[in-house]
């Protein structure tokens, strides 16, 4: 063994000579050392200025006025995750500062940084505190305030909140707050009550569309128009996770075309003939067969809340069932999601929800 290790194939410590270097350098400007590190396509393609926005025409019309010279007001971006929130302030922050000054003016603290009510009276004040100048190293005008931008506040204590809106008072004259969240219900009242509320949609299917379309034209990606759409029915309205479906599908298929059983795959979607069996199965009234069919769904690795998406959604569609059954079922769906919400057995769950769509489809016959 140590004679092997030991042998000239055994790897060499010493410094290369110059000789070396100078090969290593020329080996490393060649066009493989010029490539770009790959990094996500959600980053990749996310909006570098605030007309590259989709969709968000209220928000881009205000922040467009502020890019102009005129102020800027604390804004309350609200809205489903995927809708653009944090990109839209992001890029109007790079086109206000340009890429020298954006790391000194912009301050973004996420849910995972620590943004506890002392970091909020000391890191954030702190950062308020500063003054700015109004002028850029290429000449153009500049506002004389910072931005901070705190992305998923929703998820902020009272405590902190709290110790937040007089800051947002004091230091109104040398800085502008941008606090982002998902469920506006969740921010205490004096805050959004100093800020400009704006709500972002959820992005309609042609849009999202026609930006999965450009990405995959740019990455090469083969891919139809209708499986395009029902990644964007998949996606639910979020393009983030839209996106990030049409890279890991684009990776599994390694340059061959995307089908809607791959996207279905990747997605953790069921689907439809097995929710079109589970229903036929209820309405068999066989209890052993709904057992079976039950475990079969779970060793597959299915996740129920999901199911329980897509089962709404097949029984208010349905023409078969009575509105009566329609809401019994919906009601027990809204209960086993509760339920799946706070950590109850996916099983058991499942056997009690199809328990009683059986009961309401058999009773009757």
């Amino acid at each position: 063994m140590q004679a092997f290790l030991k042998g000239p194939s055994s790897i060499s410590t010493k410094p290369p000579n110059a000789k070396e270097k100078s090969a290593a350098g020329t080996a490393g400007s060649s066009g493989e050392g010029k490539r770009l590190k790959p990094i996500p396509w959600v980053e990749k393609y996310r909006p570098k200025n605030v007309d590259e926005v989709a969709f968000q025409d209220e928000v881009v019309a205000v922040l467009k006025k502020s890019l102009e010279g005129a102020d800027l007001p604390n804004l309350l971006f609200y809205g489903p995750p995927g809708t653009g929130k944090t990109s839209t302030i992001l890029a109007a922050a790079r086109e206000l500062y340009g890429p020298e000054l954006f790391r000194q003016r912009v301050l973004e603290l996420n849910a995972s940084d620590e943004r506890g009510i002392q970091v909020i009276r000391e890191k954030v004040k702190a950062f308020a505190q500063l003054t700015a100048s109004g002028s850029r190293s290429d000449g153009k005008m500049c506002p004389p305030f910072k931005i901070v931008i705190l992305d998923e506040a929703d998820s902020m204590t009272s405590a902190a909140q709290a110790a937040l809106r007089r800051t947002m008072e004091k230091e109104s004259k040398t800085t502008r707050f941008c606090l982002i969240c998902n469920y506006i219900s969740r921010i205490i009242e004096p805050l959004t009550s100093r800020c400009s509320k704006f709500r972002f949609k959820p992005l309609s299917d042609k849009i999202q569309q026609q930006r999965l379309l450009d990405v995959s034209e740019k990455e090469h990606v083969k891919i139809s128009s209708e499986v395009v759409s029902y990644l964007v029915k998949v996606s639910e309205g979020d393009l983030r996770k839209a996106i990030t479906f049409l890279q890991s599908a684009t990776r599994l298929m390694g340059g061959k075309e995307i089908t809607e059983t791959i996207v279905t795959e990747i997605a953790g979607v069921l689907p439809k003939e097995t929710i079109d069996e589970l229903l036929s199965v209820c309405q068999s009234g066989s209890f052993e067969k709904l057992e079976t069919l039950a475990k079969n769904l779970i060793n597959e690795g299915y996740a129920v809340a999901q199911l329980v998406n897509q089962l709404h959604d097949a029984v208010v569609e349905s023409e078969d069932f009575s509105d009566k059954q329609k809401s019994v079922m919906v009601e027990k769906l809204a209960e086993v999601d509760k339920c799946l919400a706070d950590g109850a057995d996916e099983y058991l769950q499942l056997m009690s929800l199809c328990a009683l769509v059986m009961q309401q489809l058999t009773q009757n016959t």
